[in-house]
């Protein structure tokens, strides 16, 4: 456990959003037991509502030159670009996505989860994990089969 990975280590139901490769935020919802580092990356979802918002934060974000608008399906679909969209960061980190109980950072709004109704698949796809090497063949990364806004297609 270190200062930025204390949240990994807390209670279940909190965002824990780190820095990576000196560019990017990726976020994770801590899943495990108190003092077990236990995560799950998100790494992609679907816009339901609010897409003007996610371009605008997006084209912030990415620095864009091209004038052309981020298709719905690329707006969300990688774990950078979800916190791009979503103006995720480190602020960010900690944050209760249950019961909202801790108020968010100064001038951010709240993050949670929230359950639409939309049941989960009945077959969720499985594969390797995106962008790790070691242990290749431990399918840890789950996705909704035939989706297009996954992030990248699992490898053959």
């Amino acid at each position: 456990m270190t200062n930025r990975t204390r949240t990994m280590f807390g209670p279940p139901g909190h965002l824990y959003v780190y820095f990576t490769y000196g560019m990017h935020h990726c976020a994770n919802v801590v899943c495990g037991e108190d003092d077990v580092c236990s995560a799950v990356l998100l790494r992609a979802l679907a816009p339901l509502a609010g897409e003007q918002v996610m371009r605008g934060a997006r084209n912030a974000a990415s620095r864009r030159r091209s004038t052309k608008p981020f298709r719905s399906v690329d707006l969300c679909s990688g774990p950078a670009r979800l916190c791009q969209a979503f103006g995720l960061d480190r602020r960010d980190d900690g944050a209760d996505l249950v019961t909202i109980s801790t108020p968010p950072a100064r001038g951010r709004l709240p993050i949670f989860i929230a359950d639409d109704g939309t049941p989960p698949p009945t077959e969720p796809g499985r594969s390797g994990r995106i962008g790790v090497t070691r242990a290749p063949n431990r399918l840890w990364r789950f996705y909704v089969a035939g989706d297009p806004n996954v992030s990248r297609e699992p490898r053959a």
